[in-house]
């Protein structure tokens, strides 16, 4: 699967979608970067006159593109095989800086192993000036089917 082919497989939209683009990916390593839009609506009371990107937000983009990205990609490769739909299971993210609206970030993501359809990932996010805003671990199982 080529990026496109996996950005277009993803099963979120706007407002929902935290992926601009995928700089890199292959069976190992995923990287990728996000603007957070100043006008997206959890801005209005997190926290009120001194807006933040809340921590479950910047796990969500982390896993979107650290884990579902590279999921949609090993699943769609493995032996030719269609691409399923990748599924949060666990997390273990460590906050280091706040993220701002406006801001663009890049997370990167490596795989730590991908059998019996769990995916387990290191993640990291850092923003425009290089630094660590979050990092930890991920994981997800893939499925055909999105209930169940």
């Amino acid at each position: 699967m080529n990026k496109q082919e996996i950005l277009a497989h993803l099963p979120y939209s706007k407002p929902f979608l935290f992926v601009d683009e995928l700089e890199e990916i292959d069976e190992n390593d995923v990287k990728g970067s996000y603007t957070f839009d100043a006008g997206l609506d959890f801005y209005k009371g997190h926290f009120k006159d001194n807006p933040v990107t809340p921590g479950v937000i910047l796990t969500e983009t982390m896993a979107q593109i650290g884990l579902v990205c590279l999921g949609t990609y090993l699943s769609g490769t493995a032996e030719g095989g269609l691409p399923g739909h990748v599924m949060l299971t666990s997390t273990a993210i460590d906050f280091m800086k706040p993220v701002f609206p406006g801001e663009k970030v890049t997370v990167t993501a490596q795989k730590v192993y991908f059998r019996f359809k769990k995916l387990n990932c290191t993640v990291q996010m850092t923003n425009a000036a290089g630094e660590v805003v979050c990092k930890g671990t991920i994981a997800g199982m893939v499925t055909t089917r999105m209930n169940g």
